[in-house]
């Protein structure tokens, strides 16, 4: 049986070791040429060698978002390698920077804006006219925050720049619309991952208690009773990426395990 993406090329920014390196994985095992950036290089170099290991097909370019001819090289690498571009998928982000208003450096802010922002509509417009010819899919990751802020983290910054993805997006939706181009939207809560994984290591260290009761606190307000994973999350994004979702556009989901619901 085939894949959801078989034949299909797949363009993942921000390939780390935890959403990014899932989204990628799981497009690879759906059938998808995955063509992955990212700043670090041994990470590419990392999930290329798993995705080939298991019979796919990968190639990557180290890619920093916010630089115009490291997205051109990017995409050219899909193009010459694969003969097209059928989707992207844009997970880079800035999320590391912690606080609220008046805790922000206004350069830490800006710096957060420049690359979840003015960094995906770079590889977006670069991406476009592949995207046209085939009539592609766009996937932003989006966060939860911008509709549940967490108790737990003030992200001020990158909460505002995933907001303004959201606006964006439903313009891009109309826009994009005009050329057959779906554009959608999965916005995660707490993801079982390895920022999530430090996040407890760190706080239970700090309160002096076991790891399990902090990740008990965590899930405590979740139907499902348990955090959704990286894999979780990376599992719909493949669906909004596929044909699977053909009629689906300018939507907005929350991969949450229930813990807050539109």
């Amino acid at each position: 049986m085939s894949g959801m993406l078989e034949g299909k090329t797949v363009l993942v920014s921000g390939v780390g070791p935890g959403l990014g390196r899932e989204i990628a994985l799981v497009c690879a095992r759906e059938g998808a040429n995955v063509v992955m950036g990212a700043r670090r290089l041994e990470n590419l170099e990392s999930v290329a060698k798993e995705i080939e290991g298991a019979g796919g097909s990968a190639a990557y370019s180290r890619t920093d978002i916010t630089d115009k001819a490291q997205v051109e090289q990017l995409v050219n690498t899909a193009v010459e390698k694969f003969g097209s571009l059928d989707s992207v998928i844009n997970c880079a982000a800035l999320d590391s920077i912690f606080g609220g208003v008046e805790t922000t450096d206004e350069a830490d802010w800006r710096a957060t804006i420049e690359t979840n922002l003015f960094g995906t509509m770079n590889v977006l417009r670069t991406a476009l006219p592949h995207l046209k010819a085939v009539k592609g899919s766009v996937v932003f990751v989006g966060s939860q925050t911008n509709f549940f802020p967490p108790a737990q983290a003030q992200q001020v910054a990158y909460a505002s720049s995933k907001g303004a993805l959201i606006g964006a997006g439903r313009h891009i939706t109309r826009e994009f619309g005009a050329h057959g181009i779906r554009v959608n939207t999965v916005a995660p809560g707490w993801m079982w991952g390895p920022p999530v994984e430090s996040f407890v290591q760190m706080s239970a260290k700090a309160r002096g208690v076991p790891e399990a009761d902090v990740l008990a606190e965590l899930s405590s307000t979740m139907p499902l009773g348990r955090l959704a994973s990286d894999g979780d999350v990376a599992e719909v994004i493949a669906f909004f990426a596929s044909d699977r979702a053909a009629g689906v556009t300018g939507q907005s989901i929350l991969v949450n395990a229930g813990e807050f619901m539109q």
